[in-house]
Order: structure tokens, then sequence, then C-alpha cells
């Protein structure tokens, strides 16, 4: 359902969100080693969120990156996959087709439409706050 690159965001973002809330920055490198993927890959999912105000870049000696901990409460995962896939996962079609639409459905539109919908309320209404304070209590992990 998400690209890659959104999945290692999600991913990245949480941990982030994690170290933020305990005042540590991370480097690039324990980010990529952390959620699975290869560091120069990362490097330009990070550069994304960056760049959307998802997260923050510190650069120096004690640089890395960061999230504001006021703003952990308030980033939604809607950000995230915005930041790095689009808008496109609300209106794809189920099959992949260019030309599924209500005028001209596929024959999975209509449940795929519902699937979509939960998705989005999801995406909506799920914070990095929430994420990250399910793996500090150990309920959900990151990494196996």
């Amino acid at each position: 359902m998400f690209s890659k690159a959104c999945e290692y965001g999600i991913k990245a973002a949480i941990f982030i969100a994690v170290n933020s809330s305990e005042n540590k920055r991370v480097s690039p490198k324990e980010i990529s080693e952390e959620i699975d993927s290869p560091q120069a890959f990362t490097a330009k999912i990070l550069q994304a969120l960056v760049k959307n105000n998802v997260i923050k870049s510190v650069r120096g000696a004690y640089g890395g990156f960061e999230i504001d901990k006021d703003k952990i409460a308030t980033i939604k995962l809607a950000q995230i996959v915005y930041a790095i896939d689009g808008d496109g996962i609300y209106n794809g079609c189920g099959l992949g087709l260019h030309t599924c639409n209500e005028n001209h459905p596929c024959p999975v539109h209509d449940k795929f439409k519902v699937v979509r919908e939960e998705l989005r309320d999801m995406l909506e209404n799920t914070t990095l706050d929430q994420l990250a304070s399910d793996i500090k209590s150990g309920v959900s992990f990151l990494k196996i």
C-alpha cells in the first residue's frame, strides 16, 4: 500500500520521535540501522521530511535529526505519507488502472474506496506521539 520510501519514512519519524521525547538527536547512520534501510536512501527520505517540516536537521558536532517535543503530538501520519508519496494513496486504483473512477470503475473500485477512506481516517487521526508512546511502553516495536 505504501511505497518502500514511505514505510522507511514512517519508521524513521517514529524513531526520531522516540529519541526526541528523551531529548536525544539521532544521526542518519543510527536511523538507517534502526529502520534497516540503506544509508543513502534514508538520507533522501530524511531530506523530504525536513523539507516538509516533519523533522528538523541540526548541523554540527552535536547535530542530527530531531522533532520539537511539543510538535510530536501534532504530527499526523498523513503528513509523513504526503511528504514522501504525495496524496496518490487516497486516489489510486486498487488494481493500478489509470482510468479508474466513479464513471469508469474497476471491479474492486467500490470496495477499495472504503479501504482508502478508512486508511485516510487512520492516517489523519494517528499522531507520532501515540506511536512513540507505544514503542516506549513496549506495546509495539520497530525492529525485530
